[in-house]
């Protein structure tokens, strides 16, 4: 039997500087792949490593042989100590393996719930896998699986459509105040690092004119450049507010840096068309004595977060039905998987039928049937093909039926028992041979060792 395992740490269980020891670099995560592909103790292998989590999936003939190895690889490539480490790993096998597979991958078990970026990195860790040659029947099946059952969490419910970061939830007011962004100028006032994620997504979101304004010039001629924009002495703000659409501010000033007064001026310039301004610094940049101002649209931190709060109890909402697709879909998969189990009876069966086909065949045709002429012959064997087909189609739909049975094992055993077959060399099913046979057998293999 197949046993599919999963070992990892993610943001639940492990500090980032915990984290950080298990992330796979490119090179790292080439020669882990090899170390498991050179390895027979395990059948097949792919690694998810993204910022918040390191998983490593495994299938084998045995679970605690996969553990010992891939921990064994841990210790190989990583240089870490695992006995250190261990408290923060989580280890799953057979159905919850899976299911744990599904989770993360329609973004179920992200820090942010239902985001999608996890998706590619899964396909991207299932790529990579398939590259490296650890990918076998059992993870095609199971990594596409979990991917089709992702797309349908986001088709199909509503998890992923409103802003559960504040950088996002301003864009998504942004984009409800202008409708398209692409012809809109985005003004960014202060260069940290919550105003260079917010331009991010209004970058992604199509705004093609950014202006950068910090009182520290390299570093807004540096944010400038990541997304095509220009930089501006702090000085010259006003003139950048008069061209402005959206404006981002998230300087460290202890003190306002926008205030009423300043802000009417700008808006007689503009002629009173609209503005939007977000305010995510504490202490606050923008006086909220500006919002009395005609045309101006402006939301602070706490604004922000409420929307996002807001916006997280739609997607906890949302996640109940996600889960119920997930069910759908891991059962999909878990029949797939336990008639799997079945297959090397089920060929083993066909063998031995076809073996006596066969057998009986060329005795009739040797001797009683020997006259009849080549079409004849053929018509025979086509016969008792047909006859063979049609005494197995159905016990092999009830072997498949059975293998969704907790007790599968037993039928299995039973099943063997009854039509005398037995486990050969290799591990496969096969018909037992007669007593003389397996002598036969035997001295001949003795005859060859020597």
């Amino acid at each position: 039997m197949t046993e599919i395992v999963i070992i990892g740490i993610n943001h639940k269980t492990a500090h980032v500087e915990t984290r950080e020891k298990l992330a796979f670099s490119e090179s790292q995560l080439e020669r882990s792949l090899a170390f498991c592909r050179e390895n027979s103790g395990i059948s097949e292998c792919a690694i998810l490593t993204t910022c918040n989590r390191t998983e490593i999936y495994a299938t084998g003939a045995d679970q605690q042989t996969i553990t010992q190895l891939i921990m064994q690889m841990l210790s190989e490539v990583k240089g870490i100590d695992t006995d250190e480490v261990r408290p923060n790993l989580y280890i799953h096998a057979q159905e919850k393996a899976v299911e744990h597979l599904f989770t993360v991958t329609a973004g179920l078990d992200s820090m942010v719930l239902g985001e999608t970026q996890i998706l590619g990195q899964v396909k991207d860790a299932y790529a990579k896998a398939t590259e490296a040659g650890t990918v076998g029947s059992t993870f095609h099946a199971l990594f596409r699986q979990s991917v089709t059952a992702a797309k349908r969490v986001q088709t199909e419910t509503a998890i992923n459509q409103n802003a559960a970061s504040v950088s996002y939830a301003a864009v998504e007011l942004a984009k409800k105040i202008f409708g398209r962004l692409d012809n809109r100028t985005a003004l960014i006032l202060g260069a940290g690092k919550m105003s260079e994620l917010t331009l991010r997504h209004l970058y992604d979101q199509g705004v093609k004119k950014v202006i950068v304004v910090n009182r520290t010039k390299e570093r807004a001629d540096k944010l400038a450049a990541c997304f095509g924009g220009v930089s501006e002495y702090y000085e010259k703000r006003r003139d950048c507010l008069i061209q402005a659409d959206i404006v981002i501010s998230s300087t460290g000033a202890p003190h306002f840096v926008l205030d009423k007064e300043e802000m009417a001026s700008v808006m007689r310039a503009r002629r009173g068309k609209p503005i939007f301004l977000i305010d995510i610094a504490v202490p606050r940049d923008i006086d909220p004595k500006i919002n009395d101002l005609e045309n101006i649209y402006l939301y602070d931190i706490d604004d922000l977060q409420a929307v996002v709060a807001s916006n997280l109890k739609d997607r906890e909402h949302e996640a109940v039905k996600a889960r119920l697709i997930m069910k759908e879909e891991i059962s999909e998969f878990q029949i797939w998987f336990k008639t799997q189990e079945v297959t090397p009876l089920i060929a083993a069966l066909r063998r031995k039928a076809e073996s006596i086909r066969k057998t009986e065949l060329e005795v009739s045709l040797g001797k009683r049937l020997a006259n009849l002429s080549d079409k004849e012959k053929k018509h025979v064997e086509n016969l008792t093909k047909a006859i063979v087909n049609r005494i197995l189609r159905e016990p092999v739909l009830r072997i498949k039926e059975f293998a969704l049975d907790e007790n599968s094992d037993l039928y299995v055993a039973s099943l063997c028992q009854l039509f005398d077959l037995e486990e050969g060399p290799n591990g496969e099913l096969q018909p037992r041979l007669p007593q003389e046979q397996e002598e036969a057998a035997g001295s001949k293999a003795e005859g060859a060792h020597h």
